[in-house]
């Protein structure tokens, strides 16, 4: 079992940045494959970014590519994600999950991820 706890939401003008950060608790983090997914109102929840359990290897939803950064360190049991250049299409309840070894499904597919976080607000104003 795991606990995920997001951080770093908020009020952003278009074009500026956040970063976002998801703490995970135990002592096996580097052995989940994490993601971020975001949820707007009315909306589906979708893929955004995610990583590799050693952080070597990086995927990207097409919407963010580019602008967004997903990055892990280990040692302190955190995936974080930069983004850039953000656009009020960004707004959204961001979430983090973590993928526990063995669990079959696409890495961009909600249903592949076992835990998640309770979410952080993220506000994009034109």
């Amino acid at each position: 079992q795991v606990q995920l706890v997001e951080s770093g939401g908020g009020l952003a003008q278009a074009g500026g940045s956040l970063r976002l950060s998801c703490a995970a608790s135990g002592r096996t983090f580097s052995s989940y494959v994490m993601g971020w997914f975001r949820q707007a109102p009315g909306k589906e929840r979708e893929f955004v970014a995610t990583i590799s359990r050693s952080g070597a290897s990086t995927a990207y939803a097409d919407s963010v590519k580019g602008r967004f950064t997903i990055s892990r360190d280990n040692a302190k049991n955190t995936v974080y994600l930069q983004m850039n250049s953000l656009k009020p299409e960004d707004t959204a309840v961001y979430y983090c999950a973590a993928r526990t070894i063995g669990t079959l499904g696409p890495m961009a597919s909600s249903g592949s991820y076992n835990y998640w976080g309770q979410g952080t607000q993220v506000t994009v104003s034109s």
